[in-house]
């Protein structure tokens, strides 16, 4: 196996806050969602914006050029008042503020229609699977850990992703999911991981926690007390989320170019051989 980086929880080199984790053997393992699992091309990327305005300019009798100035408001609008603070809000909500934008009042039927239209648009233009997430789920899987997924949401809620997780046969590998928009704060909030974690019913230290984000993933897990693996593929996607000036250095306790590279972990070695919970 081609390795990226392993640092201390490959090999025998294991000391300070590591210890910890060794004298508890890991039973759970949480991934991010987006660049971790699934990402989007650029094409896909092209077409989701239009299809959605499109989308809600049908509902609203006007055109997709009449529309984008609220639509381009909602996000901006969003991203001042809850992402930029960690927190976040249900998918109505953006749709209310849509609605500020264009100035005008709408009956519930098409509220609920606007928000369909704009919640769901990656669940009929799917996104694509990381390579080696699906191989790695079910490995973890048959070999006895818990797995859960985090994901701060954006434009697509969390019964958004859900079924595309159904759609893309990955759902069926976690034993439980948590969505920013459904829960009230993003990663790197404590709150988001305390609520995976009480799902899964383990300890922090029983948790290893995978994502792309330096900040959100790795420093979000590891304030927890969670080991913390980066995921640093080749090549990525366009769901990357922009970069945040933290003014921390922040260690990830291991990095991994490839998904399969975190069967190499040794402090997951204990369950490697140990049967698997599932049929």
């Amino acid at each position: 196996m081609d390795l990226c980086v392993l640092c201390d929880l490959c090999g025998d080199n294991h000391h300070g806050d590591h210890r910890e984790h060794r004298e508890h053997m890991i039973k759970a393992i949480a991934f991010d969602l987006w660049e971790t699992l699934i990402t989007n091309s650029h094409e896909a990327t092209r077409a989701h914006g239009p299809l959605r305005l499109d989308r809600m300019a049908r509902i609203l009798a006007t055109t997709p050029q009449s529309i984008e100035e609220a639509y381009r408001y909602v996000w901006d609008r969003c991203q001042e008042l809850y992402w930029s603070a960690d927190k976040d809000v249900p998918c109505r909500t953006q749709i209310e503020h849509f609605v500020e934008a264009l100035q005008i009042k709408l009956d519930e039927a098409t509220m609920q229609a606007l928000e369909d239209a704009y919640a769901n648009v990656l669940v009929d233009v799917l996104p694509s699977i990381v390579p080696g997430a699906d191989e790695i789920l079910s490995q973890l899987s048959d070999r006895g850990y818990k797995l859960g997924l985090i994901s701060n949401t954006g434009r697509t809620p969390g019964y958004a992703l859900r079924t595309i997780l159904d759609r893309l046969n990955l759902a069926r590998f976690f034993d439980a999911m948590v969505f920013s928009n459904e829960h009230g704060e993003c990663k790197p909030r404590r709150s988001i991981f305390d609520a995976l974690r009480r799902s899964l019913d383990v300890e922090f230290n029983e948790m290893i926690f995978i994502g792309d984000n330096v900040y959100a993933d790795v420093y979000g897990a590891q304030r927890c007390g969670m080991l913390a693996v980066h995921f640093a593929p080749p090549e990525r996607g366009t769901a990357v989320a922009p970069d945040v000036d933290h003014g921390m250095t922040i260690e990830p306790h291991a990095t991994v170019c490839n998904l399969p590279e975190i069967l190499a972990l040794d402090v997951l070695r204990p369950l490697i051989t140990a049967p698997g919970r599932r049929a």
